[in-house]
């Protein structure tokens, strides 16, 4: 983050703008709606500037025709620059700075302190969109796609809403149940409503509908989320849903931190990360922790790399819930095998290399690698072993010790979907000395069978392959 987002109350304080051009006007328009009153320093203004000038009839404008000096910044509380003088927006930005007053260079972000968003104004709600100065354009595009999603009736919905906000506090002594209450609102046929212009109706309706809820403490649930391999793009629907409106998250190693941003901001988090023989919090803690945040009254989301019932533990979790009377819900997420199969453009199944296709574990809940090998030493088929970096060297030897050639192709993907991911190709004799080589770290997933053939022609995704230069990343 480059930049703090922050709403600065500007009402009723002294701006300095220096510069009377176009821009400068767009400027003075948003602080003059911001409730500012402004000084001008500009030896000459626009037309459209000097309209407005004489248009200001509360003084809320003041034009001082006269070049900058640094005694124009006493008694401002921000400043904009927006001269055609690199010189000059240089010297305003340094003298504000040594005084500590924000200040703003257009079209020049390195001298500036805060930059402006675009924005979408449907006070009292605001929405700010920026690109850090990299792409205005950019943040200007998306806004505009913002603008058709956000109707202009959220600003009346706002305002109602705020009118019953000290009612509703009143009548929930627990914030949980005040929070339920305005996400059910929000959503509902109070906001309905509003859109629709039906103010007085959705005034009754919310008086209705506070009175019929009672003031007990919220009903605990667990929402047990799979997170997918680490592109938050690869979300469900439902998923980004649950997360934005839990109050706790108690989340796994494998949890990217792309996907973590996606939840609820002021959500408390609870980190449970699992490595080989070292764990934060062993399992029967987890499942203690779910149930006693649930019975608080807490919506819990309980977020795992992947899939949670696949190779998860996450029936596990929810034995523990239904035997203690927890609600719970579970949303599925794209398993590690699909992700990183995808994103290495590396197909499960193909009708000429592989008929089938087996998930299994690199190992056991004791540690050792102790598989079925004859069942997986088979022809035509792809498998696929979850957490078994460690234990490379041993899958590969016992795969070619129970009949598999030496020769046969294999892949190890690591950090599969995200802008980090890396693809080695081999085969199952040269692939762990290449990963060896390699330093690959945790989370990785490897793959073996003819379908690993696949992987140079049909690899599509294209991570950062400056990060690891020389590795064999496509």
């Amino acid at each position: 983050m480059d930049f703090l987002p922050i709403f600065i109350n500007i009402k009723n304080c002294n701006c300095l703008v220096v510069g009377g051009g176009e821009v400068a006007l767009r400027k003075i328009t948003l602080l003059l709606r911001a409730g500012a009153h402004i000084t001008v320093i500009a030896p000459e203004l626009c037309i459209g500037l000097s309209d407005l000038l004489r248009e200001q009839t509360a003084g809320a404008i003041t034009h001082r025709a006269e070049a900058f000096h640094p005694s124009h910044l006493s008694n401002v509380v921000l400043v904009i620059a927006a001269t055609h003088d690199p010189v000059t927006n240089r010297e305003i930005s340094e003298a504000a700075r040594r005084l500590r007053i924000p200040v703003n260079v257009v079209d020049n972000p390195d001298l500036c302190s805060f930059i402006m968003p675009s924005i979408i104004d449907r006070s009292p709600v605001l929405v700010a969109v920026s690109s850090g100065g990299a792409s205005p354009v950019l943040a200007r595009l998306l806004r505009a796609r913002l603008e058709t999603m956000i109707p202009a009736g959220y600003g009346r919905l706002a305002a109602c809403a705020a009118s019953f906000r000290e009612r509703v506090k009143l009548h929930f002594s627990h914030p949980e149940k005040r929070r339920i209450f305005w996400e059910k609102a929000l959503q509902g046929p109070f906001a309905e409503m509003v859109f629709a212009g039906r103010d007085r109706a959705a005034k009754d309706y919310l008086e209705g509908s506070l009175e019929g809820e009672a003031d007990e403490s919220a009903q605990g649930e667990v929402y047990l989320v799979g997170a997918g391999p680490g592109d938050p793009e690869l979300l469900t629907f439902r998923a980004m849903r649950l997360m934005q409106q839990a109050d706790v998250v108690v989340y796994d190693r494998l949890v990217s931190p792309e996907v973590l941003d996606m939840v609820r901001r002021d959500a408390s988090r609870i980190y449970a990360g699992k490595e080989r023989s070292k764990h934060v919090m062993p399992q029967e803690s987890i499942n203690e922790l779910l149930v006693r945040l649930a019975k608080e009254g807490k919506r819990v989301l309980r977020l795992k790399g992947g899939d949670p019932f696949i190779f998860g533990r996450g029936g596990e979790e929810i034995e523990t819930l239904s035997a203690q009377g927890i609600s719970f819900q579970v949303v599925p997420g794209i398993t590690a095998a699909s992700g990183a199969a995808s994103y290495a453009g590396i197909p499960l199944t193909h009708r000429d290399y592989a008929q089938s296709c087996i998930f299994v574990t690199g190992h056991l809940k004791d540690g050792s690698v102790d598989l079925d090998w004859s069942m997986l030493a088979r022809p035509n088929q792809t498998i696929v072993i979850y957490m078994g970096l460690l234990g490379l060297p041993v899958l590969c030897r016992q795969l070619i010790a129970h009949g598999l050639s030496a020769a046969t192709p294999a892949a190890i993907v690591q950090q599969a979907s995200t802008r980090n991911q890396r693809v080695l190709t081999a085969t199952l004799e040269t692939l762990p000395d290449l990963t060896a080589s390699a330093h690959l770290t945790p989370p990785t997933l490897i793959i073996v069978g003819e379908v690993v053939k696949l992987h140079q022609r049909l690899a599509w995704f294209e991570p950062e392959d400056d990060l690891h230069p020389g590795t064999g990343n496509k």
